[in-house]
């Protein structure tokens, strides 16, 4: 047996009229529109890297890095490329 659940949802006119016409386009109701899109939302994983925290000491290949909050060894680091 199948029990569905009315409710009552807020929606700016805008997106309620769009979808109803998406709803008529398609030969369907606006319950199913919502339906399919509020499953779909709550099916999504997303896949979102974690942060990784920036190197505060060196590499491993012992590499130089500059502390950003230092101004004048951030100037020198971009000096010492040879350009200026």
């Amino acid at each position: 047996m199948l029990i569905c659940m009315r409710t009552t949802i807020n929606l700016p006119d805008a997106l309620a009229e769009a979808a109803k016409a998406k709803a008529a386009a398609d030969g369907r109701t606006v319950t199913s529109l919502i339906e399919e899109g509020l499953r779909a939302v709550l099916n999504r994983t997303d896949d979102v890297p974690e942060a990784q925290p920036l190197p505060a000491y060196g590499t491993p290949n012992q590499d130089f890095l500059v502390d950003l909050t230092d101004r004048d060894a951030v100037w020198t680091a971009l000096d010492a490329d040879g350009t200026k």
